[in-house]
């Protein structure tokens, strides 16, 4: 237990910061980065203003987060970007996922018959870049080393080599619905529609005469013929 409480306080990163950084405190509270070296521990919450920042992990592994840029850790070996851009250098030996939305971005290599991603060669480091767009489609480069990206099904969307580049709608980061939609014409049967009647004309008659302003003619109308020479209007049995 002594030393699980230990792993649970001790930082995943450390992120060296010019000094116009924030970070998300206890009850949703954004406070200011004050040091140059800003510990980062998992599940909190840091964006970047006007300046660019450098996240460092163990293993040599060097995240370059731009400005205007949210993300956090999920742990020492997953890091989720909410938006802005990254560019990141993982060396051969050391492994780090990203997730964007449904995405998730490694660098270690998943083969599969139809997309074989080729192995970087020994002591080579895995360079790339993602980037969030204003409209949610996120882009990711490889410069170097082969990148992996699929869902949250761990079905493989894309297999990136070195300076391979892919762009993927929002729709596709973002995920299918979970939200169901009641449709308004799912409560009535169409023929208990056509059963409604008022004042001897069908309901779908007056629906469509409030919309489009047919309702005062055919009252004009019903008016006209069924009060007889004296002009009255006619009464419902």
């Amino acid at each position: 237990m002594v030393a699980g409480a230990k792993e649970i306080s001790r930082p995943v990163a450390e992120m060296l910061s010019p000094g116009d950084a924030m970070f998300e405190s206890t009850g949703a509270v954004w406070k200011n980065v004050e040091v140059f070296e800003f510990p980062i521990f998992p599940g909190v919450r840091i964006k970047t203003v006007e300046s660019p920042s450098l996240v460092a992990l163990r293993g040599d592994r060097q995240i370059e987060v731009g400005k205007d840029s949210l993300f956090s850790f999920d742990r020492n070996d997953q890091m989720q970007l909410i938006q802005g851009s990254i560019e990141f250098r993982l060396p051969v030996t050391t492994e780090l996922s990203f997730r964007v939305g449904e995405l998730t971005v490694t660098s270690k290599p998943v083969q599969s018959p139809q997309n074989p991603l080729p192995v970087s060669p020994k002591g080579e480091a895995t360079t790339g870049s993602i980037s969030v767009h204003s409209n949610g489609a996120v882009t990711i480069k490889s410069y170097q080393g082969s990148l992996s990206v699929s869902n949250q099904q761990r079905v493989v969307l894309a297999a990136l080599s070195s300076k391979d580049t892919v762009t993927l709608p929002s729709v596709t980061v973002k995920g299918p619905s979970k939200v169901m939609v009641a449709q308004a014409d799912q409560k009535t049967s169409d023929n208990d529609d056509e059963g409604k009647r008022f004042l001897g004309i069908p309901w779908w008659i007056w629906e469509v005469g409030l919309a489009g302003g047919v309702m005062a003619t055919i009252i004009t109308l019903g008016i006209t013929s069924g009060g007889g020479h004296g002009g009255g209007v006619p009464v419902c049995p």
